[in-house]
């Protein structure tokens, strides 16, 4: 998804969609600065109950957390899944929507000219992006 900021188009160098349930999506976005670096942003957008809005909710996550983050989400997972829940059946939600580039997954990749309101996806593009994101014009 590329957007205007300080006249710089952004746009994600690689992105992948997660469908969690009717309401809510996750979208998992790498972005280049400038300076030619990489960061992860991970956002969560839920349909709003009370109109046709989404609300939306953005990690940024910079290369020298990716390893300390991944292992916290996976202790994190790992417990609920172990000690607070060993009895649930995670795997009965597995059947549903893969994400984007596993088998089975949604192929249509909306155009450019699609509002982004109206987009099942990001575009996965490549581009010159800028740095410091500070918010996404939804």
């Amino acid at each position: 998804m590329a957007y205007e900021n300080n006249d710089k188009k952004m746009e994600s160098v690689y992105s992948i969609r997660v469908k969690a349930g009717k309401r809510r999506t996750y979208f998992f976005d790498v972005r280049e600065t400038r300076g030619s670096d990489f960061y992860v942003t991970i956002t969560e957008s839920r349909k709003r109950f009370d109109s046709d809005g989404y609300d939306r909710h953005k990690i940024f996550l910079y290369k020298e957390d990716f390893n300390k983050f991944v292992k916290g989400l996976n202790e994190t997972v790992d417990h609920v899944k172990t000690q607070l829940m060993p009895d649930f059946d995670f795997d009965a939600f597995n059947h549903d929507n893969p994400y984007e580039g596993e088998e089975g997954a949604v192929s249509d990749v909306p155009s450019n000219d699609t509002p982004a309101a109206e987009k099942p996806s990001y575009d996965v593009t490549s581009g010159d992006n800028g740095r410091d994101e500070q918010v996404d014009n939804w």
